[in-house]
């Protein structure tokens, strides 16, 4: 064994839950030479899972103390090849179970590259009946912490291009978030997290969103839905209401584990923002609200927990400068995102602010809402810098229509036989409560 100690061995891990698969793994690089670790970032696992329950500082201290490891180096995509490049290892170790599925091209990049140096890739039988995927399931069953799911939403802004957030009017609706997974073009897609509507919560309880629901009654609500996810929540506060009330909305979503509320520069009885007519609307001056969001700032525990400043100016009718000015000054008051806020069937106004707020030193993430102009690809709101995409009310949108053709259904045939291959089995909704 001896004669292989000066090699090089390359061994690639994301090492969130460390099992018996990847200890066999590490022991067989050992045995083959020195072995360096290429753990994979955060933003390299969102490329084809969900993020890591562990954050890459905290897996990066486990491998730097196992004996089989010499060197822990991070890498920052899917592709082995820049790090190969660079370290020219003699040997690659990976287990057998990536030459099918999502890594077989990657597989095959290792392959070609070695060849530059005459390396070998060696892997050993894949462990099988274990897997860090079904720990991580069978984890999560039990729930999260709150701190935990409060502080996903930061990682996953900075290991993804775009994070999607759905909106969640119930647990059940929840639940679809949480489990929903595609795979396209040997891409993973997933919504990243769950936003918690006014508009939604109020209209599933059949009242007007003006407010006539709520905070109280609203996270309790919402506390359903925590109950059974674990993905990121962002909560609609609306304007947030009176500034002496505000830190007992804050903290109370905080110790929930919601992850950042959004608060409206708008004042007086809500009007939704979609409505045509906002005659009787108005906003609140740039000190007022900047007083609010320093209140929140102040009021919050933790820098995981964010303060995102929505601007109404395009709904009001204002001009571009008016959202330019307003977005400056709640950046420099604090808010951590801020979201452009338009009714226009086309997204021409928001990128407009987007193309000079992304050129100024108050830069902060945006956050983009394209209900009205829903023609808009996510391509297009990347290209212009938005990192946060809301899709704000579909869930409740969707319900609604199904369930009228359903009932209608049953009245017009006086049977319910008809509207079942419109509907879900009993078993198909049993078995997504897990």
């Amino acid at each position: 064994m001896s004669k292989y100690k000066k090699k090089i061995v390359y061994v690639g891990l994301s090492a969130d839950i460390l099992h018996e698969g990847h200890i066999n793994i590490l022991k067989t690089a050992h045995h083959l030479g020195d072995v360096t670790v290429g753990l994979l970032t955060d933003q390299a696992i969102a490329s084809y899972k969900k993020i890591p329950h562990l954050s890459y500082k905290q897996r990066e201290i486990v491998l730097k103390n196992m004996k089989f490891v010499k060197k822990v180096i991070p890498q920052d995509t899917l592709d082995y090849r820049p790090n190969l490049n660079q370290v020219k290892p003699h040997y690659v170790v990976h287990g057998d179970d990536w030459k099918t599925g999502i890594q077989k091209k990657t597989r095959a990049q290792v392959i070609k590259v070695l060849k530059k140096w005459k390396g070998r890739l060696i892997e050993p039988k894949y462990t099988k009946n274990i897997s860090s995927t079904q720990i991580k399931q069978n984890i999560l069953k039990v729930g999260t912490s709150p701190d935990k799911r409060k502080s996903k939403l930061r990682r996953i802004m900075e290991a993804k291009e775009v994070v999607r957030i759905l909106e969640s009017h119930s647990a059940l609706t929840g639940l679809i978030v949480e489990d929903l997974r595609v795979i396209k073009d040997q891409k993973y897609l997933e919504f990243d997290g769950m936003w918690s509507s006014s508009l939604t919560d109020s209209a599933l309880r059949g009242k007007p969103d003006n407010q006539s629901v709520d905070y109280s009654t609203r996270i309790l609500g919402l506390n359903e839905i925590l109950e059974v996810t674990t993905k990121p929540i962002i909560f609609d506060a609306d304007n947030g209401g009176r500034l002496e009330h505000l830190p007992y909305m804050i903290k109370s979503l905080e110790r929930s584990g919601v992850s950042a509320v959004i608060i409206e520069d708008k004042i007086g009885l809500k009007k939704n923002s979609l409505f045509k007519n906002q005659d009787g609307a108005k906003q609140d001056t740039i000190k007022s609200f900047c007083q609010k969001i320093i209140k929140a700032k102040d009021t919050k525990i933790s820098d995981d927990f964010l303060i995102i400043a929505r601007i109404e100016s395009f709904i009001l009718g204002k001009s571009l400068d008016d959202a330019m000015k307003r977005a400056e000054a709640y950046s420099k008051a604090g808010a951590d995102a801020i979201l452009i806020h338009s009714k226009d069937n086309t997204p021409s106004k928001v990128f407009a602010f987007a193309k000079k707020f992304t050129k100024s030193k108050y830069f902060k993430p945006m956050v983009a809402v394209p209900s009205s102009y829903s023609k808009t690809y996510e391509k297009d709101l990347i290209k212009n810098g938005f990192k946060i995409i809301i899709y704000a009310n579909h869930m409740m949108r969707a319900s609604y229509p199904a369930m009228l053709d359903v009932a209608k259904s049953i009245l017009i045939n006086k049977r319910s036989f008809n509207a079942e291959k419109k509907i879900s089995s009993i078993k198909e909704i049993i078995n997504l409560i897990k």
